[in-house]
């Protein structure tokens, strides 16, 4: 049935959100900063104005795109949009997109997704919510999950998973900063929006090294083998590239990942930085656990069901 098929899903979009966000920890990009009376600033002078005017604001509305090659296991494509904050993390966003088949004719064709306090709630629809006594939301907490895995490792990893799950596009910005070749496009605009374009390239080794908090999980065998596995796939690197307004803010952004398969693209645009960003946890009584359900299942176990 539906609701126990998504159960993966809902574990994926987890894991997805956090390879998307994968950063560094609270970096701060002070390094580079310029003086408020410069007129003319470098790349990462100008990068640097925008880390600080991103951090301070904490929230902003978001709509994303992910397009990955039809030919890979993740093929297709996802849109989110909604509402996003940072420090700490909150999400409100609806999902749609062919990344979501295979989840059965009745599942809903748009998602809507909760991320706060640590937990990921997402509503599977009325179909759903009738096989499950009027529950509609699946509740998903990661550290628990992983926790009652009985893996250590497991709870490092999705702990760690929790923290990369705050897509902070300002440190999305300090981890562009350390691009050794970041340069300055040009002037451009963004649905008619003056903004400066900025472009710059992180290598595979560079990338693993901002994600160090969820590679310590692993053993170094497991590690090397991780590293091997995306060069195998012809991993090299991603180009990030950004777009700043006039008020020294992202106002969009494109990661490209290329591999053997294809490019994998990853489109954000940004708005009402600094709105009060209210999100808040479905009710319990309409609420279903997912590591709750499995047992009830059949005792899949978390490490088995995820």
């Amino acid at each position: 049935m539906t609701i126990r098929r998504t159960g993966v899903t809902l574990a994926a979009v987890a894991l997805f959100a956090g390879t998307v966000g994968c950063q560094n920890d609270d970096k701060s990009a002070k390094d580079s900063a310029s003086s408020p009376e410069a007129t003319q600033r470098t790349p990462a002078q100008a990068l640097d104005a925008a880390f600080e005017k991103t951090s301070d604001a904490k929230s902003a509305k978001v709509d994303m795109t992910v397009s990955a090659p039809s030919g890979s296991a993740e093929g297709g494509d996802m849109e989110m949009s909604g509402v996003m904050g940072w420090n700490p993390t909150i999400m409100d966003m609806t999902v749609s997109g062919s990344m979501f088949g295979g989840m059965g004719a009745d599942a809903p064709e748009k998602l809507r997704m909760v991320w706060v306090d640590n937990v990921m709630y997402m509503d599977m629809g009325t179909e759903a919510a009738a096989q499950a006594g009027g529950k509609r939301w699946m509740k998903l907490d990661v550290a628990a999950a992983a926790e009652a895995s009985g893996d250590e490792k497991a709870v490092k990893a999705m702990t760690a998973g929790l923290e990369e799950m705050n897509q902070d596009p300002s440190q999305q910005l300090a981890m562009l900063l350390d691009s050794p070749n970041l340069k300055h496009i040009g002037p451009d605009k963004v649905d008619g929006e003056a903004a400066e374009h900025y472009k710059g390239r992180l290598t595979l080794d560079e990338m693993t090294e901002k994600n160090a908090a969820m590679l310590e999980a692993l053993s170094e065998k497991e590690r090397k083998q991780l590293v091997e596995n995306m060069k195998k796939a012809g991993i090299k690197g991603y180009d990030t590239e950004v777009w700043v307004n006039e008020d020294d803010y992202p106002v969009k952004m494109v990661v490209g990942i290329d591999s053997r398969e294809g490019l994998t693209k990853v489109t954000s645009r940004y708005s009402d930085y600094g709105a009060a960003a209210k999100v808040e946890a479905p009710p319990a009584g309409e609420t279903i656990d997912l590591m709750e359900m499995l047992k009830e299942l059949g005792g899949s176990g978390a490490g088995s069901g995820l």
